[in-house]
């Protein structure tokens, strides 16, 4: 089978069309990138940490570099990967100062007997690691300063302009799925997301498929999305009507909107999002597929 590498930079309202193009590009290039690192060592975890950083490493969007802020101003992020295979993962939660909280999940997953490592626990251990640790404050920007300050004084209202971002590949009928995020802006500080629970931000089965979800946060935990669009596709629904009609069984229930990314090991894929745009793209070949908007599906050669 030919690989397969499938990104989305986060579900949300995205109200400017200028801002969404500008995210639309940054998930192709983030898609070309993990899909070169793909073709070149066949590694599929390298593929999706690959992706992932690069939008971490992108203030545009709500990981890394573009979280947003909790209510004391700081930047708090999750992450988590897991690979189809055997089950492996690696997860962290309310982590500061890490350059890249994809990379440090990997390393819980691989160098830790544990799944999640939180807070001061999980920076110690990226500094033992080695990992680049940024200078207290480094990951927050002016502009999530500044929107924080409207939120406070009441100014603006809170809203899911732009949810997490990931990953998912698959090849030779292995899948693999990484998830990241800053988490919801004006939260309690200390607030852990879905993105770090294995079964809703994400979740990995050769069996099945590998799904990283986007969103409310608070909804998808309860809901177990992740797993949910799974076990659609082990009942034998295909895996565009189980990722849609989990979302939708979702926002019907808890109210509250998200967006997710699937692969079968036979390389198929499934996009669905409940808010109103998310930006997603994947490669395939020398095809670029990409959209943004509600049956919105473009392709290009590259």
């Amino acid at each position: 089978m030919e690989p397969v590498l499938l990104v989305h930079g986060g579900a949300g309202e995205i109200p400017n069309d200028q801002r969404a193009q500008e995210l639309l590009e940054g998930v192709k290039h983030a898609a070309k990138e993990g899909y070169k690192v793909l073709k070149a060592n066949n590694s599929l975890l390298d593929a999706v940490e690959t992706a992932v950083r690069i939008l971490e490493d992108n203030e545009m969007y709500n990981a890394g570099k573009g979280s947003v802020l909790n209510l004391d101003g700081e930047v708090e992020m999750d992450a988590s990967i897991m690979v189809g295979s055997d089950l492996s993962a690696g997860a962290v939660t309310i982590v500061k100062d890490v350059k890249n909280a994809i990379t440090l999940a990997r390393r819980v997953m691989e160098k830790t007997p544990h799944f999640m490592l939180a807070g001061e626990g999980a920076l110690r251990f990226a500094k033992e690691q080695g990992l680049e640790i940024l200078p207290p404050g480094a990951l927050v920007t002016q502009a999530k300063r500044e929107r924080l300050e409207l939120i406070k004084a009441r100014l603006v209202e809170k809203r899911a302009e732009l949810g997490t971002v990931g990953a998912v590949a698959a090849c030779n009928g292995h899948v693999v799925a990484a998830t990241s995020t800053g988490g919801y802006e004006g939260k309690m500080v200390g607030r852990s997301s879905d993105t770090c629970v294995l079964g809703s931000g994400t979740y990995a089965d050769d069996a099945l498929g590998a799904v990283s979800t986007t969103g409310h946060g608070e909804s998808i935990a309860k809901f177990c999305l992740a797993y949910a669009i799974l076990k659609e596709i082990e009942k034998g629904k295909n895996v565009q009507d189980a990722t849609t009609y989990s979302i939708e069984k979702m926002t019907e229930k808890l109210k509250n909107t998200a967006g997710a990314i699937t692969v079968t090991p036979k390389g198929e894929v499934g996009i669905g999002f409940s808010s109103n745009r998310m930006t997603w793209a994947y490669q395939i070949g020398d095809e670029l597929h990409f959209g943004v908007n509600k049956n919105d599906h473009r392709i290009e050669k590259v």
